[in-house]
């Protein structure tokens, strides 16, 4: 028989380590259980080795993991692949170095690397994920470590993998009715450019042979066009198609950069809360969003206080982090969680109430969740209800764009023809 150390939570939730004789590991996890213990570490005993064993064992501890961003899809199947090994009975740290086998390399499994090494030391599993904050968040980390104290780690995986898939869900739903949108704009921006930098040249050379005076709306669209095309004069530096495709990203990262500051961060955040239609879809998912974390969070036994704390940083948006925070503030002195909400007028009475009656029922964690699902389907809708907006105004846009040019063409060779009737 095999000698195994192992680690244990008893059901105070406190860590127990000792050594137990077994065949199998498998066997060694049953024995622990029988004394009334949850093993979170069950490994065998090493025998004395060879000088070239120590010398593979060296060099396989050099091979550590140095962690990186994870894709959420990735740490998603993760969370849910670990749920499914531990409800199976496996030991916490066979579990990990099944699934770092079987990923393919980068980030998800250089940080599976670095926490195996580190559970295989000693460390609790959310110390170990805790280390690697590009990959596990701290929603991540302090579920986890609820489920170890409670030694319910496999339902609280189950949950979180849950969570995820929705929030997931979710962002591919807002995402994917934005992408008919920007595909058409983008193409459409395309096509005028090419009208305008080979088009509408050759019509400014049929206007010139013929000597005819040019409207004002055609001047105007023969300047755009040498402005487009970079002939408008010899001193201009570049192209204007240039600065019109680097226009979206020079925004994009400008508003990175003003959201970087504190209160850039705030300034945005509430206008775009403020701004028609596109102000309820945020709100309504931020709602969602922050609901079903704070949900999740107490259904997994996090302290309410920790639990709004980190519902607070991960909200997504300055004016929810800030009414959260109050929140905090006021449960710390003794007093209700809708009150503060309720202040603070950033949800809908209906989301105030339904929390309000959580709180006095002691219910929750289930009524946060009920919100969500709720405000997924408003979601949903809000969506829907903008791509069916943008489509006619994207229509309108464009025709009033093609209409411009060929009017503009147009009024030109009616002044030809008129001309040449005329001198007939």
């Amino acid at each position: 028989m095999a000698t195994f150390t192992y680690e244990a939570l008893n059901t105070a939730g406190k860590p127990q380590k000792g050594t137990i004789e077994a065949t199998t590991s498998e066997e060694a996890v049953q024995r622990i259980k029988a004394q009334g213990y949850f093993p979170t570490s069950v490994r065998e005993q090493k025998v004395k080795k060879t000088a070239g064993a120590e010398g593979a064992t060296k060099k396989k501890k050099k091979r550590k993991g140095v962690g990186g961003r994870v894709k959420a899809k990735q740490l998603t199947t993760f969370t849910r692949q670990l749920s499914t090994l531990q409800d199976a009975g496996l030991p916490l740290l066979r579990s990990l170095q099944i699934l770092e086998s079987q990923c393919k390399p980068g980030g998800l499994k250089n940080t599976l690397i670095t926490v195996c090494e580190e559970v295989e030391g000693g460390t609790s599993l959310s110390d170990s994920m805790a280390k690697c904050p590009k990959a596990f968040d701290r929603l991540y980390t302090k579920m986890v470590a609820a489920g170890e104290i409670g030694g319910v780690l496999d339902i609280i995986l189950q949950r979180l993998a849950e969570f995820m898939e929705k929030s997931q869900r979710l962002q591919r739903r807002i995402r994917g009715a934005m992408v008919y949108p920007a595909a058409v704009i983008t193409v459409a921006i395309a096509i005028m450019i090419f009208i305008m930098i080979v088009i509408i040249p050759k019509f400014k050379e049929i206007f010139a042979d013929f000597g005819v005076a040019l409207p004002a709306l055609t001047r105007w669209l023969i300047n755009t066009s040498s402005w487009i095309a970079g002939t408008a004069s010899p001193d201009q530096a570049m192209p204007g198609a240039v600065y019109i495709v680097a226009a979206p990203f020079a925004a994009y990262f400008m508003w990175k950069l003003i959201r970087k500051a504190g209160p850039g961060r705030a300034v945005t955040d509430i206008t775009i809360l403020w701004t028609p239609i596109l102000g309820k879809l945020v709100r309504k998912s931020t709602i969602a969003r922050f609901t079903r974390t704070l949900g999740t969070l107490i259904s997994a036994g996090v302290p309410i206080l920790e639990a709004i704390k980190i519902t607070a940083e991960t909200s997504g948006n300055y004016v929810f982090e800030k009414a959260l925070t109050n929140v905090h503030d006021s449960i710390r002195e003794g007093e209700s969680f809708a009150g503060p909400l309720r202040e603070s007028k950033t949800c809908d009475a209906i989301v105030v109430n339904m929390i309000d009656v959580g709180e006095e029922t002691g219910d929750m964690d289930s009524m946060l969740l009920k919100i969500a699902d709720n405000y997924d389907e408003e979601v949903d809708v809000a969506v829907a209800s903008l791509v069916s907006l943008l489509e006619p105004l994207m229509v309108v846009v464009l025709g009033l764009m093609v209409g411009t040019i060929v009017v503009a063409m147009f009024l030109p060779l009616v002044a030809m023809i008129n001309s040449l009737g005329g001198g007939a």
